[in-house]
């Protein structure tokens, strides 16, 4: 195969109408575009600003206006709570992004884990996270846990 070989697929390609070309064509003259009017004219509609009375596009959409942004390099975490521990594991088992996962505690598993502090813990667990609250890390260690925190994913 060369290069003078190559061909579009049958039917991919099609060749543009040439409008305003005479009589004959069979879009002569107006070129389908009908007689007067805004639609007759060349350059017509695309400014989003005017619209003939309609309120403007850009006041249609509905997001809020004044309320900052969101920033691009954000980090998402994954958040579990001590009361979902203390119901998903038992006493001494050891509590990583790997196990909370296969526990179906996790919404998306590429993202980092946090450990919150909300409910109670009575069983000692030995917990891996990325970010641990200071209220968690003390529940944890009362109960006779332990915790370490993984660097890799900030």
């Amino acid at each position: 195969m060369k290069l003078h070989d190559l061909v579009p697929n049958p039917g991919s390609k099609k060749k543009r109408k040439r409008v305003g070309r005479g009589i004959s064509a069979g879009q002569g003259k107006t070129a389908g575009r009908g007689t007067k009017g805004q639609g007759s004219r060349s350059g017509e509609g695309g400014n989003l600003y005017r619209q003939g009375g309609n309120l403007p596009f850009y006041r249609r959409l509905p997001f809020m206006r004044g309320q900052g942004f969101t920033p691009l390099n954000r980090i998402e975490y994954n958040e579990v709570n001590l009361d979902q521990l203390a119901a998903s594991f038992k006493s001494e088992a050891d509590v990583s992004p790997e196990t909370l996962a296969s526990a179906h505690l996790l919404r998306d598993s590429r993202n980092p884990v946090v450990i919150l502090g909300r409910g109670d813990l009575e069983i000692a667990l030995k917990v891996q996270a990325h970010r641990v609250t200071a209220g968690a890390k003390a529940k944890i260690e009362k109960a006779g846990g332990s915790v370490e925190i993984i660097g890799d994913k900030e």
